[in-house]
């Protein structure tokens, strides 16, 4: 559920191991972007612009946190967190080159970039995770259900074919 999908975030604040759920992912997602706008609504009301320290604060909280549940994600679809990387890189160049009034040619391309990059990472965020294990681990269900109880590869699959889960 939502509150444990956010408990569970929290606690692997900077745990990059591991896999998680579509559920753990989108509900984070939910609560940046509710925290986002409260943020962005005491800005208004307090300090009477868009932006300021609520923003600036809640920002600064939730990122990393929000990389390490986006980099967990994609490895419960056997993808690298480095595909992280375009998304980033496109974005600030993007800026980068907005700032410094570069060529449109460049800001064409940062953006090319994100979107492309963008565009995979969503279909990998919505997309089912890989079932069993995969070369970042096993299943979370598997391990929360108590079907696996021990951390030995033979017992493992051991108890799966015991279990009928191994076709």
């Amino acid at each position: 559920d939502f509150i444990q999908a956010i408990n569970i975030c929290c606690k692997k604040y900077i745990t990059f191991k591991g896999r998680a759920k579509r559920s753990e992912y989108w509900y984070w997602r939910l609560f940046e972007l509710t925290l986002a706008y409260a943020s962005f609504r005491l800005d208004q009301i307090f300090l009477e612009r868009d932006s300021g320290l609520f923003s600036l604060f809640i920002f600064a909280i939730t990122f990393i946190p929000g990389i390490s549940v986006s980099v967990r994600r994609l490895h419960d679809v056997d993808k690298s967190g480095w595909w992280l990387l375009p998304a980033f890189l496109g974005t600030f160049f993007f800026f980068f080159t907005k700032i410094t009034n570069m060529s449109i040619i460049l800001i064409n391309m940062s953006v090319i970039l994100s979107v492309i990059s963008f565009v995979f990472l969503l279909f990998w965020f919505v997309s089912p995770g890989t079932e069993d294990k995969n070369r970042f681990g096993w299943d979370i269900y598997l391990i929360l259900s108590g079907v696996i109880m021990d951390f030995d590869e033979e017992i493992f699959a051991f108890k799966l074919k015991d279990m009928h889960l191994f076709k």
